[in-house]
């Protein structure tokens, strides 16, 4: 079992920047490709970015490429999401997942562990 909990979410402004840090026990994280998604209310979660296990492949949702940075840092079992550049439909639940293997993925189905999620909420 792994377990993530993500943290950094808040209120900010439009334009602002946020970054989440999601800190993940149980497993030898770098076994792990990591990934972070959204859900804002009344849609369905959505992926956001993802990266492998060494963080040497990394893609994004084309809603957010430029404006986040996905990272990681395997000596703090630590992936983050920095946002830049924030937009009021960037207001959402964002969750950080691990999936069981090294290699990135960018559907929510093929994740096996998610965190509890963090609000991010944009303010216009």
């Amino acid at each position: 079992q792994v377990q993530l909990v993500e943290s950094g979410g808040g209120l900010v402004q439009a334009g602002g920047s946020q970054r989440l840090s999601c800190v993940a026990s149980g497993r030898t994280f770098s076994n792990y490709a990591m990934g972070w998604f959204r859900q804002a209310p009344g849609k369905e979660r959505e992926f956001v970015a993802t990266i492998s296990w060494n963080g040497g492949r990394i893609y994004y949702a084309d809603t957010v490429k430029g404006r986040f940075t996905i990272s990681r840092d395997n000596a703090k079992n630590t992936v983050y999401l920095q946002m830049n550049s924030l937009k009021p439909e960037d207001t959402a639940v964002y969750y950080c997942a691990a999936r069981n293997s090294g290699s990135y993925y960018a559907d929510r189905y093929g994740y096996d562990y998610w965190g509890q999620g963090t609000q991010v909420t944009v303010s216009s």
